[in-house]
């Protein structure tokens, strides 16, 4: 084999099980579609159980293998119930996208204004919900002695975005939880990552924003990014797809933050 042919091998997800929490709509809707064209077989673990599994059943007509398994992320059951039913259609795990979370749901309000309830709620989901996650893998993954943990994080930790100061605080730990889980296994051979977007075009956010706001985010890009234009899921894949293959076996512990070099400061 040659030194190319080796290279590219590195960054082959062909036939790579991998599971993507909140697969079925949004962005992770994209991240399932561009992981099934390179070849990957990918479980679509999502709450919104009729969108996955009509994702699920596009793509396999397609030619693609997938599967749509039901899961509520906050729930360790459910969680451990998505990683069972992955190894027990596919015989493996090689790589957990936890992107499920609260996010266009919520209400933006001052952050002395935001209800116990909902603040306890959303880090169920967005922060114990990956934490239930990588807990059920686990296991799979270190008989395999080899496992790819991508957890989706947000710029806005990075940026201070106070209107739902509850999900910045829960992406903001998302980054501790992940940093730390890396030391805790990558003796087993598992890479533990986060992917940060920026705020992102997506099917949801679309539904609840006005074209206006897009105008607006667009000047504001123009203004504050090296890119210069807002981003799209599109943007994400090209990370995502090297925390997940071999490329990044040497890469632990990292936020990844992809927003088109947006300035913070």
């Amino acid at each position: 084999m040659s030194d190319i042919d080796s290279i590219t091998d590195r960054f082959d997800l062909k036939d790579k099980v991998i599971i993507v929490t909140g697969g079925g709509v949004g962005i992770g809707k994209v991240y399932s579609e561009s992981l099934t064209a390179v070849g990957a077989k990918v479980v679509i673990a999502d709450i919104a159980d009729n969108e996955a599994k009509d994702l699920s059943a596009r793509l396999n007509e397609a030619g693609a293998r997938t599967m749509a398994v039901r899961t509520d992320v906050a729930d360790e059951a459910s969680a451990v119930d998505m990683a069972e039913a992955a190894i027990e259609a596919f015989g493996r795990i090689d790589g957990l996208v936890n992107n499920a979370a609260l996010y266009v749901a919520i209400e933006e309000r001052p952050w002395n204004e935001v209800p116990s309830d909902e603040w306890d709620r959303l880090m169920q989901v967005n922060l114990k919900g990956t934490y239930n996650c990588c807990k059920a893998v686990y296991p799979q993954m270190k008989s395999q002695g080899k496992g790819k943990i991508v957890n989706i994080g947000s710029g806005t930790w990075l940026s201070g975005a106070n209107r739902r100061i509850h999900y910045t605080a829960s992406k903001a730990g998302i980054v501790g939880f992940s940093r730390a889980l890396s030391h805790s296994i990558g003796a087993d051979g598992i890479n533990v990552n986060v992917l940060s977007p920026g705020s992102t075009r997506s099917e949801t956010l679309s539904r609840v924003t006005t074209e206006e706001f897009w105008q607006k985010r667009q000047k504001t890009m123009e203004a504050t990014s090296a890119m210069r234009r807002y981003q799209v899921p599109e943007d994400l894949i090209g990370g995502l797809m090297f925390l997940l293959s071999s490329a990044s076996d040497f890469y632990s512990g990292q936020n990844l933050n992809i927003d088109g070099g947006r300035n913070h400061l």
